[in-house]
């Protein structure tokens, strides 16, 4: 079966940092493109770290007014200034563009992160990715849903004809309706529809006409 990819959704122009880059610089950088974090990269566009709002609020906080956070008068107040490379979380969490938007959802679910750096095969960011990105494939429409549930999953994958079951799709939620040859298909054919893009949950309403008996012990 197809499966969205993050590079159908991924953004290509994104906002980043070196590690040289102070932290009035990037504050800057989030306030003015209303973004909520940058991903931090070396001399060869390679993802070495990431900053999110919350690491700048973080250090702010740990700083007590210390006095970097003012801005710099002189060359000694600069040099006590935080930098990226000491602002930012790492190593980063990243995917790649090939990626399957629910493996990208998984990693942002397993590393609590809003936000996913896309990199090449050799490291090099070409994208980025966020929650509400991910979102937008539940924003398909019910009837593409249902057509990808009959021609990928019953007719592609299961090989049965396309009016084998009954497809309705409403707001995302797919309900399954009819007879199938024997029970050990449905549960099948319900975990592949939930496995479609777009799809909230699944309604079993599937029945069969055999019901298989286990093998006898040897």
């Amino acid at each position: 079966m197809r499966h969205s990819r993050v590079e159908s959704l991924m953004v290509a122009e994104v906002v980043s940092v070196v590690p040289s880059t102070p932290f009035k610089e990037v504050a800057k950088q989030l306030a003015e493109h209303d973004i909520s974090g940058v991903p931090v990269l070396d001399e060869g566009d390679r993802v070495v770290g990431v900053i999110s709002e919350s690491d700048l609020l973080m250090r702010q906080a740990s700083a007590g007014g210390s006095g970097w956070e003012r801005a710099p008068s002189d060359r000694a107040d600069r040099a006590d200034a935080p930098t990226a490379e000491q602002l930012m979380s790492a190593p980063a969490i990243t995917v790649r563009a090939d990626d399957t938007v629910t493996e990208a959802a998984r990693t942002m679910l397993r590393h609590s992160v809003e936000r996913l750096p896309v990199v090449d095969e050799w490291g090099r960011l070409v994208g980025i990715v966020t929650r509400r990105d991910l979102l937008k494939v539940f924003l398909r429409p019910d009837q593409e849903i249902r057509l990808r549930v009959i021609e990928e999953v019953l007719v592609d994958t299961l090989g049965l004809a396309p009016d084998a079951v009954e497809v309705h799709v409403v707001d995302g939620t797919v309900t399954l309706e009819g007879c199938l040859e024997t029970l050990s298909e449905v549960p099948v054919l319900r975990r592949l529809a939930e496995q479609i893009d777009g799809v909230v949950a699944v309604n079993d309403l599937l029945t069969a006409r055999v019901n298989e008996a286990p093998n006898p012990s040897p």
